[in-house]
């Protein structure tokens, strides 16, 4: 499965209407760099559309022509998120061993971990359950988005079908969603000891699901 369709899957736009020029598509990303900031300093509760023009150095009734509100704003960049994220671990599997599937799972935590430290607002909304359960997909959970993409791109790397990782995947997601945020409330950074653990317990899952 390609980049483009594990994340189109997910995608319902919360755009009023699409940038079509260049200047009109830079100034969204102008837009979301700023959402961005603004929920590393003062959360989504805090968030504003009058803070997030500002900051971006845009009219808000410039906002509004591609935004209702400051909800849709944080579906984009979370939609843009899923899509780097997506990126991220398609051009890490082009680098490992098919054969080895831990590889694989241990790479995608840590492009999590990688995210959740240098994204701005990433560790603020993640995926997006902050806003809304089912922000990426009015369909699906936001989780359930995360699970099926991946599961169409490890079933490409093990001999195994979608069918038969699905579960365990979402399980394993389920559980280090919540031990991952665990981590990061002991620590900003993210405590080692407690991501170790969160890795060790979920490969022992899965070796009895994948095998070793």
């Amino acid at each position: 499965m390609s980049e483009n369709r594990a994340v189109t899957q997910a995608e319902t736009t919360p755009l009023r209407r699409q940038p079509v020029q260049q200047r009109s598509a830079k100034r969204v990303e102008r837009m979301l760099d700023a959402s961005a900031e603004l929920l590393d300093e003062v959360g989504y509760e805090g968030l504003t559309t009058t803070l997030i023009a500002k900051r971006a150095g845009v009219a808000v009734g410039s906002l509004y022509q591609f935004f209702p509100d400051k909800r849709a704003v944080v579906q984009a960049l979370t939609h843009r998120n899923l899509e780097r994220f997506v990126t991220a671990v398609n051009e890490r599997l082009g680098t490992l061993d098919a054969s080895n599937w831990w590889d694989i799972v241990d790479s995608l935590l840590d492009i999590y971990l990688v995210m959740h430290r240098e994204v701005p607002g990433f560790s603020k909304v993640h995926f997006g359950d902050v806003v809304d359960p089912q922000l990426l997909d009015e369909r699906r959970t936001n989780n359930r988005v995360i699970v099926d993409a991946l599961a169409e791109l490890i079933s490409a790397q093990v001999r195994l079908s979608k069918e038969e990782i699905v579960l365990p995947i979402s399980i394993a997601v389920e559980a280090a969603d919540g031990l991952l945020d665990h981590a990061f409330r002991i620590d900003p950074h993210g405590d080692p000891t407690v991501i170790d653990e969160a890795k060790t317990m979920i490969k022992c899952y899965l070796a009895e699901r994948f095998g070793e």
